[in-house]
């Protein structure tokens, strides 16, 4: 059996029966829902987060791009006034 989180099988089934006696079969559902409803919860809020970050980073992405094709425009212009003078 694969190892989860470093967790061999063996392992899995002693914690599951475990929770089993401590909670109870009637209270394992609500508890998994519970976890469920946290993850959940968990992975909108980090897709909030990279959807802002994504949102502030972009002004300054297209600025960076804005000044990159500045320079490398200016710098095409001066190479080829260099090749035009050294052709005269």
């Amino acid at each position: 059996m694969h190892n989860l989180l470093f967790i061999s099988g063996g392992e899995l089934v002693l914690v599951m029966l475990l929770a089993l006696l401590f909670f109870g079969s009637k209270a394992i559902p609500d508890i998994a829902r519970t976890l469920g409803k946290g993850m959940r919860e968990f992975k909108k809020a980090t897709n909030e987060i990279k959807r802002e970050l994504n949102d502030y980073t972009s002004d300054i992405k297209k600025d960076i791009d804005e000044v990159s094709s500045s320079v490398t425009r200016e710098t095409t212009e001066m190479k080829n006034k260099i090749q035009d003078n050294l052709k005269d």
